[in-house]
């Protein structure tokens, strides 16, 4: 099997837990930091492990540029989730005081 046929499986493979699993767990993170609540350890350890996962494909996504959109589209809403969950904990710490 050649380089293209395993990165073929590959995004095939990231692509389906992107729809399936990702994705949806991202957009109920979103809601929830939207609502003003806190990020759980549950949470952050998705956002780990999707940065982990990101840094572990780097060179699958140099050789598939096609997908960078798509990839910086994932980026800007772990980055908000991110950010809001910050936000949320700072707000909390700020009104304990």
């Amino acid at each position: 099997m050649d380089q293209e046929e395993r990165d073929t499986g590959t995004l095939a493979a990231i692509m389906l837990d992107l729809e399936e699993h990702r994705l949806p767990r991202a957009m109920q993170i979103l809601e929830k930091v939207n609502n003003g609540e806190l990020l759980s350890d549950r949470d952050i350890r998705f956002l780990r492990r999707v940065y982990e996962d990101s840094r572990a494909n780097e060179a699958l996504v140099r050789r598939h540029t096609e997908y960078y959109n798509l990839i910086s589209r994932c980026f800007g809403l772990y980055t908000e989730i991110i950010r809001k969950g910050i936000a949320n904990e700072t707000s909390q710490s700020d009104s304990d005081q």
